[in-house]
C-alpha cells in the first residue's frame, strides 16, 4: 500500500512511509506510547510484538533495497527504524473520523489506518471540493469521499490531462 500510494497518488519516492491514525484507546496495543498525539507531534516505536523479523538475506541490503523490507504488521506506516509519527483519534473530538477507523477495525482487527496530507508531490494541500476533485482526477485514486458523497473514478467523465502540473522527476 505504501508503494502504491506513493507512486500512483502522491507522485513521490515509493519508500516514503506514511503516518498512522489510530484509535486513542488502542494506541498502546500497537506503539510504545500510551498518551494523546492528536496533532501528529509525537513519534514512537511500533511495539516489538507488531514488528517483523528482518530476513537473513535482507541483512546485507543497502539504500532503497533496505527501505523496501517490511518492518511490521503495519508496514505502510513503519519507518526503517521501527518508528512512526502518530495521530491518536478520539470520538469526542472527531466522531466521523473515529467511526471510519472503528469500522475498519471491526472489519480487519486493526485500529490503525494510513494518514497523509491530501496533495501530490510539489503541490499545495487540497483546500476546496474543486481542489479535491481535480487532484482525484489527476491521480490514480479509485474513489473520493466528500462529506456524504462517494465518487468512483470509473463513473467520472474523462478529463483532458494537463501534465504541466506534475513536476519532472524519476520515480524509483
Amino acid at each position: 500500500m505504501q508503494s502504491v500510494m506513493n507512486v500512483k497518488i502522491k507522485f513521490r519516492e515509493s519508500f516514503r512511509p506514511f503516518a498512522p491514525a489510530v484509535l486513542r484507546e488502542h494506541v498502546a496495543e500497537w506503539f510504545e506510547l500510551d498518551g494523546d498525539s492528536p496533532y501528529m507531534l509525537l513519534v514512537a516505536d511500533v511495539l516489538k510484538s507488531r514488528r517483523l523479523a528482518v530476513p537473513p538475506e535482507a541483512a546485507s541490503l543497502w539504500g532503497i533495497d533496505k527501505l523496501n523490507v517490511p518492518r511490521s504488521t503495519v508496514p505502510a506506516i513503519t519507518h526503517v527504524d521501527y518508528s512512526a509519527r502518530i495521530q491518536t483519534v478520539r470520538r469526542e473530538t472527531n466522531p466521523l473520523y473515529y467511526d471510519i477507523i472503528e469500522a475498519f477495525n471491526r472489519r480487519t482487527g486493526c485500529p490503525v489506518i494510513v494518514n497523509t496530507s491530501f496533495n501530490v508531490r510539489g503541490e499545495p494541500i487540497v483546500c476546496t471540493p474543486e481542489d479535491a476533485f481535480r487532484c482525484f482526477m489527476r491521480t490514480d485514486m479509485d474513489a473520493l469521499v466528500l462529506e456524504h458523497y462517494v465518487l468512483l473514478k470509473t463513473e467520472q467523465a474523462t478529463i483532458v490531462q494537463d501534465e504541466s502540473w506534475r513536476k519532472e522527476f524519476v520515480l524509483d
